[in-house]
């Protein structure tokens, strides 16, 4: 008797526990499914500047950006671009003080603060007397100059030192071109890069390269926390870049 009860009252058990599983397996789950969250939209890119009107590009005595110019026409319509002349001298003050933009500069130049970027060098010429004995060759080095009297006026940008040469019995004149201006008088000689013996060429001088004179770097430059599209854009352009492709 007591065996009997036993086992009916465990197949009692077994099948409330079978029928209490079927019943929680049909009852939905209490924890609420998560619905995942779709990715937020990418932020709207910021309006883009309108460009400048003008931007001013000072160049230093001989400099010929002519052609970077006509490029800048072409890719920047929007945008005047102002060319002013600068002294040497005073270069690195126009940038400073934000007269320009940017400049094309001669070096040396201080450059804290600025960015550089050397374009090309110079040789130097010794610009002389359209009759001077000097014109007989081609080319010329420094000890050709000895005896000679060199001139060098107070906007020189080589300082160049000729051993052996005679020193003006004058004042030093102020600017190049006066400097010019006395050779072509028949006194003495001058050393400049060529772009200044281009600049202030006359029939009455010539020049011939100094082969073993210091050349004279050009380049770009301009205030370092100042960059904008604008000076991007002509960067690109001084170093060749089309106008499709990207900086690098």
């Amino acid at each position: 008797m007591s065996r009997g009860g036993g086992s009916q009252g465990g197949k009692g058990r077994r099948g409330r526990d079978a029928s209490a599983a079927r019943s929680a397996k049909s009852r939905p789950s209490s924890t609420p499914r998560r619905t995942p969250r779709p990715s937020p939209a990418p932020s709207p890119a910021p309006p883009e500047s309108p460009p400048v009107e003008v931007f001013t590009l000072g160049a230093i005595p001989g400099a010929t950006p002519g052609k970077w110019i006509d490029l800048w026409n072409e890719r920047m319509p929007r945008t005047r671009l102002n060319l002013i002349p600068l002294a040497v001298a005073d270069q690195r003050r126009a940038l400073l003080d934000g007269e320009v933009d940017a400049a094309l500069v001669r070096l040396p130049i201080d450059r804290d603060a600025l960015h550089v970027i050397p374009l090309y060098d110079e040789v130097p010429v010794v610009v002389v007397a359209a009759d001077s004995h000097l014109t007989a060759v081609d080319e010329l080095e420094a000890s050709d100059l000895e005896g000679e009297v060199v001139i060098v006026p107070a906007d020189d940008v080589l300082g160049v030192e000729i051993a052996g040469a005679v020193a003006p019995s004058f004042d030093p004149p102020t600017a190049t071109s006066d400097a010019v201006a006395t050779v072509a008088a028949g006194v003495g000689v001058v050393i400049v890069p060529m772009s200044l013996a281009r600049l202030h060429h006359r029939k009455d001088v010539e020049h011939r390269p100094l082969r073993d004179g210091p050349t004279s770097t050009v380049a770009l430059a301009w205030v370092a926390d100042r960059t904008t599209p604008e000076i991007e854009a002509f960067v690109g352009i001084v170093r060749g870049r089309t106008a499709n492709s990207s900086r690098g």
